[in-house]
């Protein structure tokens, strides 16, 4: 499907070859359609094997016949998962053509926004559809910090919680979102350098490298709580061990006198006092009795127990 739009006023069009104030936006082209474009663009060859090549990586060149650059973001940000959306930008002095397989959110944003006074030139489509992606970075790092909320609240209120496999999982989703944010601003960097634009525009880029940069950095930040958390869990965890052991230890330090005692009458000896006497069973129980008591009471004086 190929659309157009003009770019100074805004007006969707039926696409009829304009090479000139217009935006040509083909999702998921056919071969007809690839003819099309070939025909009215000077499309750089290999420009276009990576704008059609599936799961290709972000990257930009400014080429003879125009600047180039591709981004790739995520799916639904908001919702985080694997899936991402990827679009290819061919930036033309008078306009601008976007190539893509099923569209993105940023193109769908942008798309309204064209023709309006800061968006009727092909270097501020190219802006806007790069700022609207790095947006959807921050939207993934919101839904991210919300679940990462919750994923603390468990680990403190749930002690038999083990977050270790929900944590490794949001690590790789992080660190897939990094190089995602990583990419796609080296991308523009390099657009922003080579790209023959004004001075304005040039501006325009640096915001949008800025804004891929903060994004990046803000997601280094939840990978670094993510691994803060983890080492919560097992603090928590060798805290419970800890405390179960103390109490452990405590009980035996309460029955080891015990157990002496019991040894110590519990030998065969012929002259031992206690065994004729009639209250020597009653005495042994007072005894037990007594050093336990008072042991227990001493460790929970102390807090040991």
């Amino acid at each position: 499907m190929i659309r157009a739009k003009q770019l100074d006023s805004g007006d969707d069009l039926t696409w009829a070859g304009e090479l000139q104030g217009v935006w040509v936006d083909a999702r998921d082209p056919d071969a007809d359609d690839l003819t099309a474009l070939r025909a009215a663009f000077p499309l750089n060859r290999f420009a276009l094997e990576d704008a059609l090549e599936r799961g290709h990586w972000s990257r930009a060149e400014q080429y003879p016949e125009h600047a180039f650059i591709t981004v790739r973001s995520f799916v639904k940000p908001e919702t985080p998962d694997d899936f991402t959306e990827r679009v290819s930008i061919f930036v033309f002095a008078d306009a601008v053509l976007t190539l893509s397989s099923v569209g993105t959110r940023a193109l769908d944003a942008v798309w309204a926004l064209t023709g309006r006074d800061a968006v009727n030139s092909a270097h501020e489509v190219t802006y806007e559809l790069l700022d609207h992606t790095a947006d959807t970075f921050f939207a993934l790092a919101d839904g991210l910090e919300t679940q990462l909320d919750a994923l603390e609240e468990r680990v403190f209120l749930n002690a038999r919680e083990n977050p270790v496999a929900a944590v490794f999982e949001l690590k790789h989703l992080l660190a897939h979102a990094r190089r995602l944010a990583s990419d796609a601003r080296e991308a523009t960097s390099v657009l922003g350098r080579h790209a023959d634009c004004s001075a304005q525009d040039l501006v325009r880029y640096r915001d949008a490298q800025d804004s891929f940069t903060r994004a990046a950095g803000r997601l280094d930040s939840l990978r670094d709580f993510l691994t803060s958390l983890l080492d919560l869990h097992l603090n928590l965890q060798s805290q419970r061990m800890n405390e179960v052991m103390r109490t452990l230890t405590a009980v035996s330090v309460v029955f080891l006198p015990l157990t002496f005692l019991a040894g110590v009458w519990g030998m065969n000896f012929h002259h031992m006092p206690e065994l004729a006497w009639p209250y020597g069973y009653a005495l042994a129980w007072a005894s037990f009795l007594l050093v336990g008591g008072l042991l227990a009471l001493y460790f929970r004086r102390k807090g040991w127990w």
